[in-house]
């Protein structure tokens, strides 16, 4: 049986890091792409287009105000990446944590049992997306600066309560788990929907609320900026002198902060501002 569960982590690791790469790396590409467009007098109905060459080939990469006069036959969606990264690191969890929780979940000496565990450590991912979407959806998230210092304050604070209670691991992997959470919960619950809307509303010659893209790129940002501290909290368990020590969830925190600032940095380098990246 032992025998068995480590191919079934094996397994699922390996496909969560799969799909995670492939979630991430487009992510990555469109907020560049996003940075990158030449906006000097595009063509009329464009914001911007870029030229670009790769793998031998010249490609033309042309992005619209709102949507095109009609849309095209086949249109791709990004979506799917995000649903099998959340759902393989549901499972990952499971077979890490949840099959056994008093042995790899629960800090040592722990007076919860193993099902009041698991049932925090699940509960945390959904309260976590709820408060999050309350917090976006407020006024503060006309002001994103401030909005991101709080759920940087409130993750730091997560990581501090999950320390108490879980294992270094645990308490690690539980906070990965809530930003991941959130990253699938934007493209679920507002990126997605905002898409379809775009794409119904020119299917039935309706002018598109420009407000639902907006939307959908603020929630996008968001995953962006996430995904440097996520990919860290990943292979965290290869180095114990993080999530071992006493100061977990400080160190945590600070590592979650420089990987926000170089993903910051990479963001704005080609900005006319030249320290923009150092603003909030």
């Amino acid at each position: 049986m032992a025998h068995m569960m480590e191919w079934l982590n094996l397994g699922v690791r390996w496909i969560h890091m799969i799909v995670g790469v492939a979630w991430i790396g487009a992510s990555f590409y469109f907020v560049w792409l996003e940075n990158n467009l030449n906006r000097s007098n595009p063509r009329e109905g464009l914001s911007g287009d870029l030229w670009a060459i790769h793998g031998g080939g010249i490609y033309h990469l042309e992005k619209y105000k709102l949507a095109p006069p009609t849309m095209p036959e086949n249109l791709h969606w990004f979506k799917w990446e995000a649903y099998s990264t959340w759902l393989s690191g549901v499972a990952l969890l499971c077979v890490v944590f949840y099959a056994n929780p008093t042995l790899y979940l629960l800090a040592p000496g722990s007076s919860l049992s193993g099902a009041e565990g698991v049932h925090i450590g699940l509960g945390s991912l959904f309260v976590g997306w709820f408060i999050y979407s309350f917090l976006c959806d407020s006024p503060l998230g006309k002001r994103p600066a401030l909005l991101g210092l709080i759920l940087f304050l409130l993750l730091v604070a997560a990581a501090y309560g999950f320390s108490k209670v879980f294992s270094g691991r645990g308490a690690y992997l539980h906070v990965g788990a809530i930003m991941g959470t959130i990253m699938v919960g934007n493209v679920f619950r507002i990126i997605m929907p905002a898409q379809r809307a775009l794409v119904a509303a020119i299917a039935e010659n309706r002018t598109p609320d420009p407000s639902l893209p907006a939307k959908g790129l603020l929630r996008s940002r968001h995953n962006n900026y996430f995904t440097l501290p996520v990919l860290f909290i990943m292979i965290s368990n290869h180095f114990p002198s993080t999530y071992g020590s006493e100061y977990n969830w400080l160190i945590l925190a600070g590592i979650a902060l420089l990987a926000v600032l170089v993903r910051h940095y990479f963001n704005t380098r080609h900005d006319s501002h030249r320290f923009a990246w150092t603003l909030p």
